[in-house]
C-alpha cells in the first residue's frame, strides 16, 4: 500500500500548522508551499479539503491564512488518512476488470482486512504524537527560519559606507 500525494501533503500541512500555535501571524499557503516544495495549485486543493473537514481554519484576505482548527490530541492519523485516502476505496478494482476470479476471489477480502488493520493501527497515533520530539523541534526551526528570513526581507537596505 502506498499513500497518495494528496494524503502526504495533508499530513504535512497538519503537522506544520500544529506547531504554528504560538505565532501571531497565520501561516500562508505560499509559506507551506515553500517550506515543503509543494506546487501551490495542488496545495490549495489539499488545504480546501482540510478546511471542509473542519481541521483547518482558512481565512481569506490580506491578513488571512491558515490555523489548525482540530485538537491535535484527539485527531488521529487514522481519521486523517481515512478521509483523505477514501475509507471505502478498495485496494484493487475487481469491478472494473474482466478477471474471471472476481466472483469467487479471496484476495479482495484479505486486502480489506489488511486495510482495516492499517487504519486501526494509525488510530493509535494522534497529530500530537506526530509532532512530538525531534519532528516537532524541526518544524519549530522551520517556522523560525521562515520568519527570520521574512523579517530580514522587510528591513530597509543598509546604506553603503563611503570610503573617505
Amino acid at each position: 500500500m502506498r499513500l497518495t500525494r494528496f494524503s502526504d501533503i495533508g499530513l504535512r500541512v497538519l503537522i506544520y500548522l500544529e506547531r504554528a500555535g504560538e505565532r501571531t501571524q497565520p501561516v500562508t499557503v505560499a509559506e507551506i508551499g515553500r517550506q515543503f516544495d509543494i506546487p501551490l495549485n495542488h496545495l490549495v486543493k489539499v488545504v480546501g479539503q482540510l478546511a471542509k473537514l473542519g481541521w483547518v481554519q482558512a481565512t481569506r484576505g490580506r491578513n488571512g491564512g491558515l490555523r489548525l482548527a482540530a485538537d491535535p490530541a484527539t485527531l488521529t492519523i487514522g481519521q486523517v488518512l481515512r478521509k483523505l485516502e477514501g475509507e471505502d476505496d478498495e485496494l484493487v478494482d475487481c469491478e472494473g476488470t474482466d478477471c474471471t476470479l472476481k466472483l469467487d476471489c479471496q484476495l479482495r477480502g484479505m486486502l480489506r482486512t489488511g486495510m482495516k488493520a492499517f487504519y486501526d493501527a494509525m488510530d493509535r497515533f494522534t497529530l500530537a504524537h506526530a509532532t512530538a520530539g525531534n519532528t516537532g523541534e524541526q518544524v519549530m526551526r522551520m517556522h523560525r527560519m521562515f520568519w527570520d528570513g521574512a523579517a530580514r526581507s522587510r528591513l530597509p537596505a543598509a546604506e553603503p559606507v563611503s570610503e573617505d
